[in-house]
């Protein structure tokens, strides 16, 4: 099933877990029949759940990245970027902090701000428009 012998012990050993951790009464010699359907449903689980997480990409080499893609132009416009976005007024920078650099949707930034929904994607737009209107960002809004 498994193809590694360590494979193999850590699927027998959760099996194992997982039966101990529900007694069940079984009759008529079932027991090896049950032992094996767990395994199987162990194993199972065990590739779906493999299946669900993210795939790991492995990076590149510093070399690499550094000859590719690295810019001292785009370091001083992402430096100045910031720079701009600290100067916003506090609930604007943390709602487009919270959504433009962390990632998070409208409804957890306003659970993190302590505000509505509504009132995020208005204090979102409200701080873009006000980044947007910064001349020494023009440049990188004109992309």
């Amino acid at each position: 099933m498994c193809g590694h012998p360590h494979d193999a012990e850590d699927l027998v050993q959760e099996t194992y877990a997982r039966v101990l951790a529900r007694p069940r009464l079984l009759r008529r010699g079932d027991e090896l029949a049950y032992l094996l359907r767990v395994l199987r449903n162990v194993h199972v689980s065990g590739h779906r759940a493999a299946a669900a997480r993210p795939q790991e990409v492995p990076l590149a080499t510093r070399g690499e990245v550094r000859d590719a893609r690295w810019q001292p132009e785009a370091a001083l416009e992402v430096r100045a970027l910031f720079a701009a976005i600290a100067e916003l007024p506090p609930e604007f920078r943390d709602v487009l902090v919270a959504v433009d650099v962390l990632g998070l949707s409208y409804r957890e930034a306003a659970r993190a701000v302590g505000a509505k929904e509504a009132t995020v994607t208005t204090r979102l737009h409200r701080a873009r428009t006000r980044l947007a209107q910064r001349p020494e960002l023009a440049p990188m809004m004109s992309r």
